[in-house]
Protein backbone atom coordinates (compact mmCIF):
# COMPACT_ATOMS: atom_id res chain seq x y z
CA UNK A 1 0.00 0.00 0.00
CA UNK A 2 2.79 2.29 0.77
CA UNK A 3 4.04 2.16 -3.29
CA UNK A 4 0.37 3.43 -4.28
CA UNK A 5 0.38 5.89 -1.62
CA UNK A 6 3.98 7.39 -3.46
CA UNK A 7 2.59 7.12 -6.50
CA UNK A 8 -0.72 8.83 -5.79
CA UNK A 9 0.78 11.24 -3.87
CA UNK A 10 3.53 11.79 -7.08
CA UNK A 11 0.85 11.81 -9.40
CA UNK A 12 -1.36 14.75 -7.37
CA UNK A 13 2.30 16.71 -7.04
CA UNK A 14 2.52 16.70 -10.80
CA UNK A 15 -0.74 18.87 -11.16
CA UNK A 16 0.53 21.63 -8.81
CA UNK A 17 1.14 24.47 -11.16
CA UNK A 18 4.78 26.07 -11.00
CA UNK A 19 7.84 24.91 -9.18
CA UNK A 20 8.08 23.54 -5.92
CA UNK A 21 9.46 25.18 -3.19
CA UNK A 22 13.39 23.72 -2.18
CA UNK A 23 11.27 23.11 1.59
CA UNK A 24 8.63 23.91 3.83
CA UNK A 25 5.32 22.58 3.30
CA UNK A 26 3.64 21.61 0.03
CA UNK A 27 -0.27 22.02 -0.58
CA UNK A 28 -2.40 19.63 -2.45
CA UNK A 29 -5.62 21.72 -2.63
CA UNK A 30 -7.98 19.74 -3.30
CA UNK A 31 -12.09 21.61 -3.95
CA UNK A 32 -14.10 20.65 -1.36
CA UNK A 33 -17.60 19.97 -2.72
CA UNK A 34 -19.78 19.92 0.81
CA UNK A 35 -19.13 19.97 4.71
CA UNK A 36 -16.62 23.16 4.53
CA UNK A 37 -16.02 26.19 6.23
CA UNK A 38 -14.86 29.54 4.96
CA UNK A 39 -12.24 30.68 7.58
CA UNK A 40 -10.21 33.54 7.48
CA UNK A 41 -6.22 33.68 7.10
CA UNK A 42 -6.45 36.79 10.10
CA UNK A 43 -7.98 33.95 12.53
CA UNK A 44 -6.10 30.71 11.01
CA UNK A 45 -2.51 32.36 10.98
CA UNK A 46 -3.44 35.37 14.15
CA UNK A 47 -0.07 36.35 15.31
CA UNK A 48 -1.18 36.93 18.75
CA UNK A 49 -3.64 34.38 19.38
CA UNK A 50 -2.68 30.54 21.05
CA UNK A 51 -2.94 27.60 19.15
CA UNK A 52 -5.63 25.91 20.96
CA UNK A 53 -7.76 29.24 20.72
CA UNK A 54 -7.18 29.82 16.58
CA UNK A 55 -8.41 25.53 16.49
CA UNK A 56 -11.51 26.41 18.98
CA UNK A 57 -12.26 29.50 16.95
CA UNK A 58 -12.13 27.88 13.85
CA UNK A 59 -14.44 24.76 15.48
CA UNK A 60 -16.67 27.25 16.40
CA UNK A 61 -17.21 28.79 13.43
CA UNK A 62 -18.02 25.39 11.80
CA UNK A 63 -20.73 24.74 13.81
CA UNK A 64 -24.40 25.23 13.62
CA UNK A 65 -26.21 28.12 14.91
CA UNK A 66 -27.37 27.20 18.22
CA UNK A 67 -24.37 24.91 18.96
CA UNK A 68 -23.27 24.80 22.97
CA UNK A 69 -20.05 26.01 22.96
CA UNK A 70 -19.53 27.07 26.63
CA UNK A 71 -16.64 25.78 28.61
CA UNK A 72 -18.19 22.73 29.54
CA UNK A 73 -19.31 21.50 26.36
CA UNK A 74 -16.07 22.24 24.79
CA UNK A 75 -14.41 20.41 27.72
CA UNK A 76 -16.38 17.13 27.05
CA UNK A 77 -15.69 17.25 22.88
CA UNK A 78 -11.93 17.95 23.24
CA UNK A 79 -9.11 16.36 24.90
CA UNK A 80 -7.88 19.80 26.45
CA UNK A 81 -8.73 20.74 30.21
CA UNK A 82 -11.26 23.76 31.14
CA UNK A 83 -8.48 25.86 31.96
CA UNK A 84 -6.58 25.89 28.82
CA UNK A 85 -10.27 26.30 27.32
CA UNK A 86 -11.18 28.78 29.65
CA UNK A 87 -8.21 30.68 28.49
CA UNK A 88 -8.47 30.74 24.64
CA UNK A 89 -12.39 31.76 24.98
CA UNK A 90 -10.73 34.66 26.77
CA UNK A 91 -8.45 35.61 24.09
CA UNK A 92 -11.14 34.94 21.36
CA UNK A 93 -12.86 37.32 23.08
CA UNK A 94 -10.18 40.16 23.82
CA UNK A 95 -9.53 40.01 20.08
CA UNK A 96 -13.37 40.54 19.21
CA UNK A 97 -14.15 36.81 17.65
CA UNK A 98 -16.24 36.09 20.73
CA UNK A 99 -18.80 37.79 22.59
CA UNK A 100 -20.51 37.01 25.27
CA UNK A 101 -23.05 38.91 27.08
CA UNK A 102 -25.85 38.08 30.04
CA UNK A 103 -28.88 38.74 29.74
CA UNK A 104 -32.77 38.58 30.96
CA UNK A 105 -35.11 36.64 29.38
CA UNK A 106 -38.73 37.62 29.68
CA UNK A 107 -39.44 35.65 32.73
CA UNK A 108 -36.64 36.81 34.50
CA UNK A 109 -34.47 33.96 33.88
CA UNK A 110 -30.73 35.19 33.36
CA UNK A 111 -28.94 33.17 30.24
CA UNK A 112 -25.18 33.85 28.51
CA UNK A 113 -25.85 34.79 24.51
CA UNK A 114 -22.73 34.08 22.68
CA UNK A 115 -22.09 35.62 19.50
CA UNK A 116 -18.79 34.82 17.19
CA UNK A 117 -17.66 37.20 14.68
CA UNK A 118 -16.02 35.65 11.91
CA UNK A 119 -14.55 38.73 10.93
CA UNK A 120 -13.89 41.26 13.59
CA UNK A 121 -11.70 43.59 11.59
CA UNK A 122 -14.84 44.31 9.15
CA UNK A 123 -17.12 45.89 11.58
CA UNK A 124 -17.30 49.75 12.00
CA UNK A 125 -14.57 50.91 14.55
CA UNK A 126 -15.88 51.04 17.80
CA UNK A 127 -19.23 49.95 17.20
CA UNK A 128 -21.01 46.80 19.38
CA UNK A 129 -22.49 43.95 18.37
CA UNK A 130 -25.97 43.89 18.61
CA UNK A 131 -26.39 40.81 20.82
CA UNK A 132 -30.05 38.88 20.22
CA UNK A 133 -32.16 38.77 22.91
CA UNK A 134 -35.45 36.10 22.77
CA UNK A 135 -38.75 37.87 23.02
CA UNK A 136 -42.09 35.92 23.08
CA UNK A 137 -44.28 38.44 21.50
CA UNK A 138 -48.50 37.87 22.22
CA UNK A 139 -50.65 36.90 19.78
CA UNK A 140 -52.02 39.26 17.86
CA UNK A 141 -56.19 39.74 18.46
CA UNK A 142 -58.10 40.02 15.82
CA UNK A 143 -59.88 43.00 14.66
CA UNK A 144 -63.68 43.09 14.59
CA UNK A 145 -65.03 44.16 11.51
CA UNK A 146 -66.81 43.29 8.52
CA UNK A 147 -66.10 39.86 6.92
CA UNK A 148 -63.65 40.11 4.66
CA UNK A 149 -64.52 38.68 1.03
CA UNK A 150 -61.99 35.98 -0.60
CA UNK A 151 -59.90 37.66 -3.42
CA UNK A 152 -58.92 35.48 -6.35
CA UNK A 153 -55.36 35.70 -7.97
CA UNK A 154 -55.03 36.18 -11.35
CA UNK A 155 -53.24 32.95 -12.82
CA UNK A 156 -49.86 33.26 -12.85
CA UNK A 157 -48.01 31.02 -15.21
CA UNK A 158 -45.20 28.86 -13.36
CA UNK A 159 -41.37 29.73 -14.44
CA UNK A 160 -39.47 27.26 -16.24
CA UNK A 161 -37.71 24.99 -13.99
CA UNK A 162 -34.33 25.22 -14.11
CA UNK A 163 -31.99 23.15 -15.46
CA UNK A 164 -30.20 20.45 -13.00
CA UNK A 165 -26.75 21.03 -12.18
CA UNK A 166 -24.45 18.75 -13.51
CA UNK A 167 -22.92 16.69 -10.41
CA UNK A 168 -19.41 17.36 -10.37
CA UNK A 169 -16.88 14.36 -10.87
CA UNK A 170 -15.10 13.78 -7.33
CA UNK A 171 -11.87 14.55 -7.54
CA UNK A 172 -9.44 10.98 -6.44
CA UNK A 173 -8.05 11.15 -2.67
CA UNK A 174 -4.55 11.75 -1.83
CA UNK A 175 -3.36 9.40 0.17
CA UNK A 176 -0.05 10.61 2.08
CA UNK A 177 1.83 7.74 3.84
CA UNK A 178 2.22 7.99 7.00
CA UNK A 179 5.20 8.95 9.08
CA UNK A 180 5.50 5.78 10.53
CA UNK A 181 5.56 3.86 7.20
CA UNK A 182 8.74 2.02 6.96
CA UNK A 183 11.65 3.48 4.87
CA UNK A 184 13.59 1.59 2.43
CA UNK A 185 16.62 0.19 3.71
CA UNK A 186 20.27 2.64 3.19
CA UNK A 187 21.99 1.65 -0.12
CA UNK A 188 25.74 0.50 1.62
CA UNK A 189 28.73 2.48 0.74
CA UNK A 190 31.25 1.10 -2.19
CA UNK A 191 33.88 -1.07 -1.07
CA UNK A 192 37.41 -1.71 -2.56
CA UNK A 193 38.10 -5.07 -3.85
CA UNK A 194 41.87 -4.25 -1.67
CA UNK A 195 42.18 -1.23 0.22
CA UNK A 196 45.47 -0.67 -0.08
CA UNK A 197 47.92 1.49 2.16
CA UNK A 198 48.38 3.83 -1.01
CA UNK A 199 44.54 3.97 -1.52
CA UNK A 200 43.76 4.80 2.23
CA UNK A 201 46.42 7.44 2.14
CA UNK A 202 44.86 9.36 -1.23
CA UNK A 203 41.10 8.59 0.11
CA UNK A 204 42.26 10.46 3.48
CA UNK A 205 44.14 13.23 1.68
CA UNK A 206 41.01 14.16 -1.05
CA UNK A 207 38.51 14.15 1.90
CA UNK A 208 40.65 16.07 4.21
CA UNK A 209 41.40 18.59 1.06
CA UNK A 210 37.00 19.21 0.13
CA UNK A 211 36.51 22.01 2.61
CA UNK A 212 39.34 24.23 0.76
CA UNK A 213 36.91 24.15 -2.18
CA UNK A 214 33.58 24.39 -0.15
CA UNK A 215 34.43 25.59 3.03
CA UNK A 216 30.33 23.73 4.41
CA UNK A 217 31.99 20.04 3.73
CA UNK A 218 34.35 20.48 6.98
CA UNK A 219 34.66 16.91 8.27
CA UNK A 220 35.89 15.52 11.30
CA UNK A 221 38.35 12.48 11.49
CA UNK A 222 35.91 10.03 12.34
CA UNK A 223 33.70 10.63 9.55
CA UNK A 224 36.58 10.65 6.93
CA UNK A 225 37.77 7.35 8.39
CA UNK A 226 34.40 5.85 7.68
CA UNK A 227 34.42 7.72 4.25
CA UNK A 228 37.39 6.81 2.80
CA UNK A 229 36.21 3.24 1.73
CA UNK A 230 33.80 4.48 -0.64
CA UNK A 231 36.40 7.05 -2.38
CA UNK A 232 38.79 4.56 -2.33
CA UNK A 233 36.16 2.80 -5.05
CA UNK A 234 36.10 5.93 -6.99
CA UNK A 235 39.97 5.96 -7.19
CA UNK A 236 39.95 2.14 -7.95
CA UNK A 237 37.53 2.67 -10.96
CA UNK A 238 40.52 4.78 -12.23
CA UNK A 239 38.12 7.97 -11.31
CA UNK A 240 40.61 11.11 -11.31
CA UNK A 241 40.49 13.08 -7.65
CA UNK A 242 39.30 16.18 -9.84
CA UNK A 243 36.18 14.43 -10.76
CA UNK A 244 35.61 13.01 -7.39
CA UNK A 245 35.95 16.58 -6.29
CA UNK A 246 33.34 18.37 -8.77
CA UNK A 247 30.58 15.53 -7.92
CA UNK A 248 31.31 15.81 -3.96
CA UNK A 249 31.11 19.51 -4.33
CA UNK A 250 28.78 20.56 -6.88
CA UNK A 251 25.40 21.93 -6.18
CA UNK A 252 25.28 21.36 -2.55
CA UNK A 253 22.47 22.83 -0.61
CA UNK A 254 22.73 26.11 1.45
CA UNK A 255 23.33 25.29 4.07
CA UNK A 256 23.85 21.61 4.22
CA UNK A 257 22.64 19.89 7.63
CA UNK A 258 24.69 16.70 7.73
CA UNK A 259 28.18 17.46 5.26
CA UNK A 260 29.24 13.90 6.11
CA UNK A 261 25.53 11.92 4.94
CA UNK A 262 25.83 14.21 2.01
CA UNK A 263 28.73 12.84 0.97
CA UNK A 264 27.78 9.36 1.81
CA UNK A 265 24.93 9.44 -0.51
CA UNK A 266 27.13 11.28 -3.49
CA UNK A 267 29.42 8.58 -3.16
CA UNK A 268 26.80 5.60 -2.87
CA UNK A 269 24.39 6.95 -5.71
CA UNK A 270 26.71 8.16 -8.53
CA UNK A 271 29.29 5.55 -8.48
CA UNK A 272 30.48 5.38 -12.01
CA UNK A 273 31.32 2.07 -13.62
CA UNK A 274 34.61 0.62 -14.31
CA UNK A 275 36.19 1.38 -17.49
CA UNK A 276 36.12 -0.81 -20.55
CA UNK A 277 38.92 -2.89 -21.47
CA UNK A 278 40.63 -2.66 -25.00
CA UNK A 279 39.02 -6.11 -25.59
CA UNK A 280 35.99 -5.01 -24.86
CA UNK A 281 35.64 -1.70 -26.95
CA UNK A 282 36.89 -4.54 -30.16
CA UNK A 283 34.01 -4.97 -32.34
CA UNK A 284 33.22 -8.96 -32.76
CA UNK A 285 33.64 -10.12 -36.44
CA UNK A 286 31.49 -12.98 -36.98
CA UNK A 287 33.48 -15.10 -40.02
CA UNK A 288 30.68 -17.51 -42.19
CA UNK A 289 31.81 -21.22 -42.08
CA UNK A 290 30.85 -23.40 -45.22
CA UNK A 291 30.12 -26.76 -44.51
CA UNK A 292 31.42 -29.97 -46.48
CA UNK A 293 30.09 -31.41 -48.32
CA UNK A 294 30.80 -35.22 -50.26
CA UNK A 295 30.37 -35.03 -53.77
CA UNK A 296 27.49 -37.34 -55.40
CA UNK A 297 29.68 -38.54 -58.37
CA UNK A 298 33.58 -39.33 -56.66
CA UNK A 299 32.33 -39.06 -53.41
CA UNK A 300 35.04 -36.45 -52.87
CA UNK A 301 34.42 -34.14 -49.85
CA UNK A 302 34.16 -30.35 -50.66
CA UNK A 303 32.91 -27.11 -49.38
CA UNK A 304 29.67 -26.10 -50.36
CA UNK A 305 26.13 -24.08 -48.94
CA UNK A 306 24.24 -27.52 -50.85
CA UNK A 307 25.20 -31.26 -51.91
CA UNK A 308 26.20 -31.66 -55.43
CA UNK A 309 29.34 -32.16 -57.69
CA UNK A 310 33.05 -30.92 -56.95
CA UNK A 311 35.07 -28.76 -59.01
CA UNK A 312 36.48 -31.50 -60.99
CA UNK A 313 33.67 -33.34 -61.60
CA UNK A 314 31.64 -30.94 -62.66
CA UNK A 315 34.17 -29.70 -65.17
CA UNK A 316 34.22 -33.29 -66.72
CA UNK A 317 30.52 -32.97 -67.16
CA UNK A 318 30.66 -29.64 -68.91
CA UNK A 319 33.18 -30.83 -71.23
CA UNK A 320 31.31 -34.10 -72.06
CA UNK A 321 28.19 -32.10 -72.82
Amino acid sequence: MDTQHDIALAHALTGIPGPLPPSGVIHVAIPHTSRFTIVGNHLAQHAELSLAAIGIGVHIQSLPAGSQVGIKALTARFAEGETTIASALRELETHGYLHRTRVRLANGRMVTRTVFCNHPGALPRGGAVAVPMPVVAPPAPVPAGPPVLPVVAAAVPEPAPEPAPVPEEPHPPVRVPPRTAPKPPRRPLPQPRELTPELRRASSALLADLRRHAEELLLCEQDIEELVPGVAAWLERDTQPDAIRHALTADLPQPPRSPAKLIRHRLTVLLPPPLPGTSDLTPVRRTVVIPLQNCDRCDHAFRATSPGHCRGCRSELLGAA
